[in-house]
Order: structure tokens, then C-alpha cells, then sequence
């Protein structure tokens, strides 16, 4: 990623810190609003983030203190042409879906849009009390294209997904909670260093086990019962692999 100092178009940062990735959404001046710029960033981070043998789990933040993200900026939008040029554009979800490691997002402020969607396609997600969520796209006149309908529907029922998607309402970090969205609710300021304890508890176990896990439980969505259990022997297989081929190794 770019070295350069923060200009209008933000960028998207990549940091390791032992066997903890960072991904970092850096352009909190328009709270942290992405540009097309910033999605091929994103993907080339995911890249680098699966292609890095050192790390072992990635946690995505936002830069500053107002907002982990707040969408795609509406500005840029307005850059494509006609209909083809949007159906056509760069999409940044499906690389955060390709991560092989564990992802987890640290999220305070404001998520809204593309944020709500970037933070329901990591794995976890450690969200501050006074964050607030929203999928305001309907109000705008169109319908969220990054996965918030997939990932609602599935995390919180049909409901709850046709609630939020079609009033476009804000709502806080409690009511995410409850509806199943979030898995750790903590205090302010303390996002980051939650996300973190969870990585680093992750990152201790076996890499193999945890990519297998990840994969066991994302491909449940869309298997039979039957064809899941075959899957999950199947990866268990790989786990008892390595298990040999570190004896063999010892000899």
C-alpha cells in the first residue's frame, strides 16, 4: 500500500504485529468512505493477508475516532458513467469472503452501507457500545450490492434483514447484538484491544485447524447435513495430515 501522507482519497493500510494482521481503512477526515481506489487496496491487503505465512488472523479497523466506515463515498459514485460501468465496477466484498485466515472487525462509530456489510463479512466482530449501523441505500434510491441481504438474512433471520434493509433506519450497537449480529459488545476504546485479545487467542492454535474450522462453518451455510459432515471429515483429515508430516519431520 501507498506510503504517501493521507490525501482526499484515503487509502487502506497492511501492518503485522507477530501473528496479528491488521487491515486498515485510513481516511477518517470523511470517515473512512471508500473510493474505487480503496477497493482494489482492500483487495490487494486481503492478498497480501492470505499470502503472509506469519499471519495467522486479520482484524479490519477504521483509521481515527468517528467511524470504522461509512460506505462507499456517494461523490465517487456519481464517477460512473452508466449502468454498465457500475455492473462492471471493482468489487471489494468477494476478496474479504476469500480470506483463508480468520478475520475479525474492530468497529466503532459510525458503520453504515458498505461498512455495515465489510464488518458482516469477517468472521467476528468486537463492536463498541456506541456504534451505529445502518444500510441506508434504500433511501438513496437503490439496494445494497455487498452482501448485507446474504449475510442478514443468514445471521439474523428474514426479518430482521427486511427491517433494516428496507426502512434504511439507523440502529445501535445493542440492537445489532440482539438480533445476532455482533458477538462482543464492549465498552468504548476498548474495540480494538478486545479485537486483539481474540486474535492473539486464536492465532496460538494450529493454523491448519483454524483455516479448516473457518471453511467448516462458511461451507455449512450452503451444504446439506450430510455433505457438511463429509466436508468436516474431510478437513479434519487435512488437520491429522500435518500432525503426520510434522512426526516425519521430527525423524
Amino acid at each position: 500500500m501507498s506510503d504517501q501522507p493521507d490525501g482526499p482519497d484515503g487509502r487502506v493500510r497492511f501492518e503485522l504485529t507477530g501473528n496479528v494482521a491488521e487491515i486498515i481503512l485510513d481516511r477518517p477526515n470523511k470517515h473512512n468512505a471508500l473510493t474505487p481506489e480503496m477497493y482494489r487496496e482492500i483487495a490487494a491487503c486481503c492478498t497480501e493477508a492470505n499470502e503472509t505465512e506469519a499471519a495467522h488472523v486479520v482484524v479490519f479497523r477504521g483509521a481515527g475516532e468517528r467511524a470504522f466506515c461509512a460506505g462507499s463515498d456517494i461523490k465517487a459514485l456519481e464517477g460512473y458513467e452508466d449502468f454498465w460501468a457500475w455492473r462492471n465496477r471493482f468489487d471489494y466484498l468477494p476478496p474479504i469472503l476469500g480470506l483463508r485466515k480468520p478475520s475479525i472487525a474492530a468497529v466503532k462509530g459510525w458503520a453504515l452501507g458498505g461498512g455495515l456489510e465489510i464488518a458482516l463479512a469477517c468472521d467476528l466482530r468486537v463492536v463498541a457500545k456506541s456504534a451505529v449501523f445502518a444500510a441506508p441505500e434504500v433511501a438513496l434510491g437503490w439496494n445494497g450490492a455487498g452482501g448485507a441481504a446474504q449475510h442478514l438474512t443468514r445471521m439474523c433471520g428474514y426479518g430482521v434483514a427486511m427491517k433494516y434493509l428496507l426502512t434504511g433506519e439507523r440502529f445501535s450497537a445493542e440492537d445489532a447484538e440482539k438480533a445476532g449480529m455482533i458477538e462482543w459488545l464492549v465498552e468504548d476504546g476498548e474495540e480494538l484491544t478486545k479485537a486483539h485479545e481474540i486474535a492473539a487467542l486464536i492465532a496460538g492454535h494450529s493454523t491448519v485447524a483454524t483455516q479448516a474450522v473457518k471453511s467448516a462453518v462458511r461451507s455449512a451455510m450452503d451444504l446439506t447435513t450430510e455433505q457438511g459432515l463429509r466436508n468436516e471429515n474431510e478437513l479434519m483429515s487435512l488437520c491429522f495430515a500435518k500432525r503426520e508430516l510434522a512426526k516425519l519431520k521430527a525423524l
